[in-house]
């Protein structure tokens, strides 16, 4: 055989195995591969459901506009999913160009862009890494971001499948809707109201490129931390390679390059803390507190912003001020009476201030504590309850013009009139007024305008503890459930009450009777924009009109007032009429000022956390200097116009007790000698001494006037007040 032909069939041989070996070879390979694959795929998530997919979604809670976002529930994100062509071209493109430029031409792996990416990792600044928007998706949203080669496999497998499943435009949509951005956002809506405060939609170029600039390494680049330089330059490259890929024109470039970036401010996460608390506890114990946390809410609540930043800032100034008088703490709300929607609440002075005094036990020794929203704990309302007996006083047949006496009173029929017990163990009851000051024969107007506390315990007398509660419970109050602990000192603030319902109970007599449940919730929606809840208003009549009337007309009797809190006192507008009452606990641990309009209705309390006493100053000196500023500026920012009460029927009666009158038929007795206490305008009892006051009532009267046939008129004597500039204070009154 010629050497050229042996050495011609030693090639072809060798080759035939060549090719033989490789053959082989490449069927092992495709062999391992797919055993490897099956292997792999065994334990894999399903990508064909990924419509359908839950993805968690952050559930927001906005004031009444729909504007202002007020907190986000979420567990570990704050996702918005937003539909494909809501999302900005310039956004896409520049994600494109940041993270995979060839993601409209490969089939989920793209093997010239990892080769591409090793170079560039050698040689210079890589601006794309080798994994495709594909893989990045897979990684960050259905596997992990754990290093090892069992992932990579699988992020392969399901890149394929993804990409064999689904379109460019889907997975892409995808990809924008669940990559994380930094700072707990997630997707791009997240991303664009955490770094610019504005909608994705909103987006310029140079935004939409910075926020592209993200996912690489988002805690790195964050634009609130030390990186902020390599941020800024990496959102310039990647402009610079939209250009060059002529995604955007020159004229873009530079515009773009020179826009500057306002960054929204670092700010606290929730706005109205003990506000959206409050609406968060609501949410939870409806729908569990996963549900809220994951379902991509959108909470439209009643707040009124605007309002809210009022009530706050008169709170933080008030309590300030308060500092010095002992009381550290304050609470605020305003409601809307015409339908019971919370337009303000202040739980605290300041929800993030440290609590006083430092080191305090929490919930025991800490006179304030900033997480505490007061306005839903229970407080003693002192004087503040008295509009709800005589509510129920009238409800009965009793008149303003009704006389009664403001005389040194024993209350306890255990006890004489001169205040000594009759058997052991009996605790005798004698309340003096606020000023230590006695008046004499007063009106029921007079008694209430001036929040005298004599008449007013003889008043729950005559109106009935019992029909007390009934009434303040029809108007709102739920908290004075066992009615065995109330006596008489009910009407000097004996229960314990919660300032928002409180609030919402004097709004009965600001709309003329007719309750409206206090609301804060306005629409709630699904993450896919269903309506689950939408407010409703639901009234119902609870109290007889000319009564609340009639309570309104005293409570904005600045002339009746006058005698004990001045004429030009902080409850005082020279160019409205206002209601308002007072109210100060024993040993002044709680001051209370709750005032309305027919419009407005707004609630103060002033004390301490832990019911330490807060110093000689009442409710009038604490309370109602926030609550003045509060409506002073919210009549000017929701531009109410001066609103007057519809006053009262003028009612004739016969009785002269109940007409004005106490000098009768030339005698003075107590009012319980002339009327049967369930009965005021029917006859004139006929044994007065059957009633068990009877006896204590009417020694009081006689000592008082010193067993006088005809008396002069005995009127209501004037407190000295002193009014300093600018609001002049009030003389202090419960």
């Amino acid at each position: 055989m010629p050497i050229r032909k042996f050495y011609h069939h030693r090639s072809f041989k060798f080759l035939k195995g060549l090719f033989g070996f490789l053959l082989i070879a490449a069927v092992g390979c495709f062999l391992v591969l797919a055993v490897v694959f099956i292997f792999f795929s065994r334990d894999l998530p399903d990508p064909s459901n990924l419509e359908d997919r839950a993805i968690t979604e952050s559930t927001k809670i906005y004031d009444r506009t729909g504007k202002v976002i007020l907190y986000d529930i979420h567990g570990e994100e704050r996702r918005t999913v937003i539909a494909f062509d809501e999302i900005p071209q310039m956004v896409k493109d520049a994600t494109i160009v940041a993270e995979d430029r060839d993601f409209y031409k490969h089939s989920g792996i793209d093997f010239k862009a990892i080769i591409r990416a090793v170079w560039q990792n050698l040689t210079s600044d890589s601006l794309q890494g080798g994994s495709t928007i594909t893989q990045q998706f897979i990684k960050k949203s259905i596997l992990s971001d754990e290093r090892t080669f069992t992932r990579k496999i699988k992020e392969a497998i399901l890149a394929l499948e993804l990409e064999r499943r689904y379109s460019k435009d889907e997975i892409l949509n995808f990809y924008l809707n669940q990559i994380p951005y930094g700072s707990n956002a997630y997707g791009i809506e997240a991303a664009a109201q955490t770094y610019f405060a504005k909608n994705a939609k909103d987006l310029s170029l140079a935004e939409s490129a910075l926020i592209a600039a993200l996912p690489k390494a988002p805690s790195y680049y964050s634009p609130y931390g030390e990186h902020k330089k390599e941020l800024i330059s990496r959102q310039k490259l990647i402009l610079e390679k939209m250009r060059e890929l002529n995604y955007i024109t020159q004229k873009d470039y530079d515009r773009a390059r020179n826009e500057t970036l306002n960054f929204a401010k670092v700010r606290s996460s929730i706005q109205a803390p003990h506000f959206v608390f409050y609406i968060k506890a609501i949410l939870e114990e409806k729908y569990g507190e996963d549900y809220v946390s994951r379902a991509g809410l959108k909470i439209t609540t009643t707040l009124d912003w605007d309002l809210q930043n009022i009530a706050e800032e008169a709170v933080s100034a008030g309590a300030d001020n308060n500092d010095s008088k002992g009381a550290h703490n304050a609470s605020l709300v305003a409601l809307d009476p015409k339908t019971g929607q919370v337009l303000a609440m202040v739980g605290s002075r300041d929800y993030f201030k440290d609590s006083i005094p430092a080191g305090c036990d929490q919930g025991v020794s800490c006179q304030f504590e900033g997480n505490v929203n007061v306005a839903t704990r229970l407080r003693q309302p002192g004087s503040a309850f008295k509009p709800f007996v005589y509510s129920t006083a009238f409800k009965k047949g009793y008149t303003d013009k009704t006389m009664l006496f403001d005389v040194p009173t024993q209350f306890d029929t255990g006890c004489n009139s001169l205040g000594q017990p009759q058997s052991a163990g009996v605790k005798c009851y004698s309340p003096k007024n606020f000023d230590l000051k006695y008046r004499g024969p007063v009106t029921v107007r007079q008694a209430l305008a001036n929040s005298l506390n004599i008449p007013s315990v003889e008043v729950l007398y005559l109106a009935g503890v019992e029909d007390s509660i009934n009434t303040a419970e029809d108007m709102g109050l739920t908290t004075l459930k066992d009615r065995s602990r109330f006596g008489l000192s009910l009407v000097l603030g004996g229960g314990e009450v919660k300032l928002l319902e409180m609030v919402s109970a004097f709004g009965v007599f600001a709309t003329e009777g007719v309750r409206h449940p206090p609301v804060s919730i306005l629409r709630i929606e699904d993450g896919k924009g269903n309506v689950l809840e939408e407010y409703k208003d639901d009234p119902v009549q609870v109290l007889d009109t000319d009564i609340a009337r009639l309570i309104s007309n005293i409570l904005s009797d600045n002339v009746a007032r006058t005698p004990v809190f001045g004429a030009r006192s902080s409850l005082f507008f020279s160019d409205r009429p206002v209601a308002a009452k007072t109210g100060t606990t024993n040993e002044f641990r709680d001051g209370w000022t709750i005032g309305y309009t027919p419009s407005i209705v707004a609630g103060v309390w002033t004390g301490n956390n832990d019911n330490s006493p807060i110093g000689q100053e009442p409710g009038v000196y604490t309370a109602a200097p926030i609550w003045r500023e509060f409506m002073t500026q919210a009549f000017e920012k929701l531009n109410l116009a001066p609103e007057s009460f519809t006053p009262p029927e003028v009612k004739t009666v016969s009785k002269p007790i109940l007409n004005g009158q106490y000098v009768i038929n030339g005698e003075i007795h107590s009012t319980l000698y002339y009327v049967n206490k369930n009965d005021p305008q029917g006859p004139v009892p006929s044994n007065p001494y059957a009633d068990p006051q009877f006896n204590n009532w009417e020694a009081a009267v006689r000592a008082w006037f010193g067993a006088q046939a005809k008396p002069a008129p005995v009127q209501i004597v004037p407190v000295p007040v002193i009014i300093p500039a600018p609001v002049p204070p009030v003389t202090p009154t419960q």
